[in-house]
């Protein structure tokens, strides 16, 4: 099959993906993309269309956006990048990677096996979810899950988890995709599978934020806990 119809297949399913649930886009895409897309093209692509993607959904979702909720995420995960890029430097990420990987399906199975406890979480707790997913993102590439998992835990309704991620990942997005651009990271070739994947972005966000009108908070909530077993499922393939 022509590369370019895998390309805008892999997209629409990332789309449909961060459309239904207000993330996992990245994580779907980037293995996918790069069995036969270098890496140093794939994870620029990925983070353009990621920012992209969420700025779709915000903009949507901008009554249900409370940036007071988003702004301890970003301030937490600041300090959390350059550690987390440490640790890539000097430590294993092989087993950051795995052990990340086993929480997260750990999580998900045992929320959807026993109803979780939900309480509002200060903002002590916000910052040590935003610190924690810096950390991931330096280290990993990934900083979602600590985030996913913080606003799943909270008595927010469906509208209000996903506009506090998008508001997340459109701040923390920025910065990467700047910082790509700065270093030289986001080449023709990215642009031009940027450019021939949009309309198959746009597509499939559409009809997965069509499908996520239709279901209810804890119908939401449950989708969530799935796709978190999914990626952590991914995170301990990559290492295996």
């Amino acid at each position: 099959m022509n590369e370019y119809i895998l390309i805008v297949l892999i997209i629409f399913l990332a789309g449909f993906t961060q459309g239904l649930s207000g993330f996992g886009s990245i994580l779907l895409a980037l293995p996918l993309l790069s069995i036969f897309l270098d890496i140093k093209t794939v994870i620029p692509l990925v983070a353009l269309q990621g920012l992209f993607s969420t700025v779709l959904l915000l903009v949507g979702l901008r009554k249900d956006l409370e940036w007071k909720k988003v702004l301890p995420l970003f301030v937490g995960s600041i300090p959390g990048v350059p550690i987390g890029v440490f640790f890539l430097k000097t430590v294993n990420t092989d087993s950051i990677q795995l052990a990340m990987g086993l929480i997260l399906v750990s999580y998900a199975c045992f929320s959807l096996s026993f109803r979780p406890v939900l309480w509002e979480i200060k903002t002590t707790g916000a910052l040590a979810a935003g610190f924690l997913a810096g950390c991931l993102g330096g280290a990993l590439g990934a900083s979602g899950p600590p985030v996913i998992v913080y606003t799943s835990l909270q008595p927010w309704t469906k509208s209000t988890i996903k506009a506090t991620l998008q508001g997340f990942y459109t701040a923390s997005g920025l910065v990467v995709v700047l910082l790509h651009a700065l270093n030289g990271l986001t080449t023709i070739p990215v642009l031009w599978y940027c450019l021939i994947s949009m309309p198959a972005l746009i597509l499939g966000t559409y009809f997965g934020s069509f499908f996520y009108g239709r279901i209810g908070d804890r119908t939401y909530k449950k989708i969530m806990l799935i796709l978190l077993a999914l990626l952590g499922v991914f995170l301990i393939y990559g290492v295996l």
